[in-house]
């Protein structure tokens, strides 16, 4: 726990930018009826049956300090569908960071494997040695910024029916757009000197 405080604890440099990352599954769903469009005193009428029509994966990033978040929909959350979105992160959105520092779970397919398993050996060790990942403990995804934006990017963009991933992904890049735009950063505050008072019940007893 420690260990994520103090890296959140870092100054901005956007040669060695914090990087926090989080994915999560949303179902597609379909419409049975129409949905009654809404009228002067009346709102938008929805039927409560509906269709599933599959499952779509999310992978999210943000730079709290940096205000830069990313969002990708994919059909699978695979470690191979993991290392490309690290690849594109370190290629596209970082290309002259010398390293990253990552911040994400530790799901198994969260780690520096996936990208052997992806990739020629050259090319994941380059990509390796750029980044610096920081695990948050077990229990404690709340530590993770990411999830923070997952929770905000679900509650103002994906809260509604949505029966296609092409939808899905269209709805979620004006969304990431807006939100860039706005250049929202994320001010941590608790830090380790916080946790030892607060979370005092959770550090061992000597």
């Amino acid at each position: 726990m420690e260990d994520v405080l103090d890296v959140y604890g870092r100054p901005y440099n956007p040669k060695f930018p914090v990087v926090c990352m989080d994915e999560s599954s949303i179902y597609l769903i379909g419409e049975v009826s129409e949905p009654i469009p809404a009228a002067p005193g009346h709102p938008e009428l929805v039927d409560d049956e509906y269709v599933r029509k599959g499952v779509a994966s999310i992978f999210l990033e943000v730079e709290p300090l940096g205000g830069k978040r990313h969002v990708k929909i994919t059909e699978r959350c695979t470690r191979v569908d993991w290392a490309w979105f690290v690849r594109e992160m370190l290629e596209e959105r970082y290309p002259n960071a010398e390293k990253v520092f990552l911040v994400m779970g530790n799901l198994n397919t969260h780690n520096i494997a996936s990208l052997y398993a992806a990739f020629p050996v050259e090319t994941a060790r380059d990509f390796a040695e750029r980044l610096e990942i920081h695990y948050t403990p077990k229990h404690g995804s709340w530590l993770n910024i990411a999830e923070i934006e997952l929770s905000v990017l679900k509650r103002q963009c994906l809260a509604g029916r949505i029966d296609c991933i092409e939808k899905m992904k269209n709805s979620v890049v004006a969304w990431n757009i807006d939100r860039n735009n706005r250049q929202s950063k994320v001010d941590w505050q608790f830090r380790a000197s916080n946790a030892r008072v607060k979370l005092k019940r959770l550090y061992p007893k000597l």
